[in-house]
């Protein structure tokens, strides 16, 4: 098993690729701690993934204030007794435009798409510090690394993670801390609405899912296990000499 006796937090763990992470890292012996802001949902994926054991644990944290992301990496090292591996996988949409934005919602993507990674991997290194190592995964977007006219204020959050990406594999490289972050193209996860189908009816949200299909040459949207098995590869040994890295996960949407 490739994670065997690893200690792994993941955050937004309760649905979509997160949540794909949580059981494809438990299949490969690692211990996880699932952080989400949905109690329920954590009960939920606790009950079914490892209802009587002590390999999964959760943390309900509201990683959109300043000090959810810090304390949510407390919390989860305390349950765990340290931490190797942090996917920082916390994001939303946002708002669509960038005419008349609203003030509050562009504060809420920010905050959860950037400073919810900054701040969780400022407070996760010093655990990995402790067990000699360990591997950080953002996740960013095919919109992080060519624009989307779709999400201008997601896709600059991301842009700014994968920057981040790049600029802390060296600072925590001495440290043996690799830093890498993974970049998907539209997923079928619950998500999906929130880029397609925001202000228009579900047929004008099914044409933008087409048009954006057809321009990927493996043709179809990427599942949330594909996304989480790239996540696997930059998480475990397998990787060890991989570090600032921007890993697309797109069917080929990039490499036009």
């Amino acid at each position: 098993m490739r994670l065997q006796n690893k200690l792994a937090v993941i955050t937004a763990a309760a649905s979509g690729m997160g949540r794909a992470g949580v059981e494809l890292f438990l299949k490969e012996g690692a211990k996880v701690c699932a952080v989400d802001i949905n109690a329920d949902a954590l009960a939920v994926l606790k009950a079914t993934l490892d209802p009587d054991g002590d390999r999964l644990t959760t943390v309900q944290a509201d990683l959109s204030t300043v000090e959810g992301p810090r304390q949510s990496i407390h919390d989860a090292a305390a349950k765990l007794g340290g931490i190797d591996i942090l996917w920082a996988h916390a994001g939303i949409p946002g708002p669509g435009g960038i005419e008349g934005l609203d003030a509050a919602e562009y504060e809420l993507a920010l905050n959860l798409n950037m400073r919810s990674a900054s701040f969780g991997a400022g407070e996760v290194v010093q655990y990995m510090r402790k067990r000699g190592g360990g591997s950080v995964i953002f996740t960013a977007s095919v919109s992080g690394m060519v624009g989307s006219m779709w999400s201008p204020v997601y896709s600059s959050c991301k842009f700014a993670v994968v920057g981040l990406t790049k600029s802390l594999c060296q600072t925590f490289a001495p440290d043996n801390v690799r830093v890498n972050v993974v970049c998907p193209g539209l997923a079928e996860t619950p998500m999906k609405s929130g880029f397609t189908g925001r202000g228009v009816s579900a047929e004008q949200a099914k044409a933008a899912e087409d048009k954006y299909t057809a321009t990927v040459p493996l043709g179809r949207l990427v599942q949330p296990e594909e996304v989480a098995q790239a996540v696997l590869w930059l998480a475990s040994d397998d990787s060890a000499f991989v570090t600032g890295v921007e890993l697309p996960v797109d069917g080929g949407f990039t490499a036009k």
